[in-house]
Order: structure tokens, then sequence, then C-alpha cells
């Protein structure tokens, strides 16, 4: 039976802002053992199911998609990074913990 995951991915460290981590990731489990070739060093595999990403608007929609298809799922969800609002003046204020130079 075909395994599969269901994510969301995070943000890369190329972009400051949350373009395209909004969507729904089904990702299958690759079951194949992956070798060497020995000429040029690069790794493969004869499961061809661990390539295939697939993408979805909602969360539902990918967990639909997996019963359809009879697939054993796992939903992972990934936890929101705590967000702190500050202000730039707060560089510059008197009370701060940390001193401030240049």
């Amino acid at each position: 039976m075909t395994f599969a995951k269901i994510y969301r991915p995070a943000k890369t460290a190329m972009q400051s802002g949350r373009a395209k981590s909004n969507v729904w990731m089904l990702e299958f489990e690759s079951n194949a053992v992956r070798s060497s070739d020995p000429l040029m060093g690069w790794t493969s595999s004869s499961d061809t199911q661990g390539q295939v990403r697939l993408t979805f608007d909602t969360r539902d929609e990918a967990i639909a998609y997996a019963q359809k298809y009879n697939l054993a799922f796992q939903v992972i969800d990934r936890q929101e990074p705590k967000r702190i609002p500050r202000a730039y003046s707060d560089n510059f204020t008197f009370y701060r913990r940390e001193p401030w130079s240049h």
C-alpha cells in the first residue's frame, strides 16, 4: 500500500513573505532503496512515486484525494511562528534592555 504525507511547506529562506506557503502538498513516501551510480556518483531509485508532489488549495481537498484513491496518509500540521509586533522606534528607546551602538 502506498503511503503519503499531506503538509503545508515552509517558506524558503530566500523569501521574506509568505507567498506559495498556503498550498497543501501531497507527497508519496519512497519505498525503494536508493543506489549510487559508481561513475557519476548520482543517486537513483526505481520508485518513481517518490518524485510526485501534488498541490491542493485546501487541506480537505488533499484528504479527499487520498481517500478517493485509497492511500494511507498522514496529515502534518505546521506550527505558526509567534509574531511579536515591534515598532522601529523601540530600537532607540531609553529603556532598551540590551546596549545599542553602531
